[in-house]
């Protein structure tokens, strides 16, 4: 592998770990990245299978919660409750998911212009939703009812759109529907593990015939850097929000968004 390309690698699997968890776009910011710097994975596999670093991330630091969770759930509505209630809002992204994967890949993954646009709109969005999000009555992420939770599974759709943000939808729509800012992102955290599990599991094969020992050896390299980095974020990012809410991750869109678009529009 050349020396370039292991950096380019790097630095993505870098990018994926610091932008998965807040609300900003990790494809999004990937898929830009990778156009300005001239990165192209065969299938757009690289860009989907890193995003496992991530989610290793998260079992890393609540691996004693969940263990606590399948330990107890034979014998507590609770925990039963919780799982269940991941499982719902998991629902929708496997059925749509599935069945518009190869428009996902095809059209919008490889539309530049139309993830800057939506960066620049999910970021108007979270600033307003950020003030006008209504007073929370779910302060816990392990007792979301059961149809707030699937409401929330159908919001996390829209970020099949690149630059649409899985962690900001489903964070703005559980703000929404009266979640506090630390259960919402508490609560994303928790649903990132079965989709994003499940997108690198039916990514990987349905490239499987396109993947090569280089792309092997690149995806390791984005693998490691998005797990070392999203262990950082998500450790600094609960209380964050819990006490200066979302506003920061709004400009931060529209910021390189609008960079993006007006790169885009120079030709670059």
């Amino acid at each position: 592998m050349e020396g370039s390309t292991t950096l380019v690698a790097a630095f993505l699997g870098l990018i994926e770990g610091l932008t998965e968890f807040i609300p900003v776009s990790s494809t999004g910011h990937l898929l830009l990245a990778g156009h300005f710097l001239g990165f192209e994975s065969a299938g757009r596999t690289f860009e989907v299978v890193i995003q496992l670093g991530a989610v290793l991330a998260i079992l890393t630091i609540y691996a004693s919660r969940l263990w606590a969770v399948f330990r107890d759930a034979p014998h507590d509505p609770r925990a039963r409750r919780f799982i269940l209630s991941v499982l719902v809002a998991f629902l929708p992204a496997v059925v749509i998911g599935v069945l518009a994967h190869d428009f996902i890949k095809t059209v919008l993954f490889e539309t530049p212009m139309l993830i800057a646009i939506m960066l620049i709109v999910g970021g108007f969005i979270l600033l307003v939703v950020d003030r006008i999000a209504p007073e929370p009555h779910h302060e816990d992420a392990m007792e979301l009812p059961l149809g707030m939770a699937l409401k929330i599974g159908f919001i996390q759709c829209l970020a099949m759109i690149p630059g649409t943000s899985r962690s900001g939808a489903t964070i703005v729509g559980a703000l929404m529907l009266g979640a506090s800012k630390r259960a919402a992102a508490e609560f994303s955290f928790f649903l990132s593990m079965p989709t994003m599990a499940g997108a690198f599991a039916y990514d990987l094969y349905k490239n499987r015939d396109v993947l090569d020992a280089s792309a092997m050896g690149e995806i390791a390299i984005g693998f490691i850097m998005a797990f070392i980095s999203a262990v950082l974020v998500v450790k600094w990012l609960l209380d964050y929000v819990s006490k200066h809410g979302y506003a920061l991750f709004g400009w931060w869109r529209i910021v390189v968004g609008g960079v993006a678009l007006a790169a885009l529009l120079a030709g670059f």
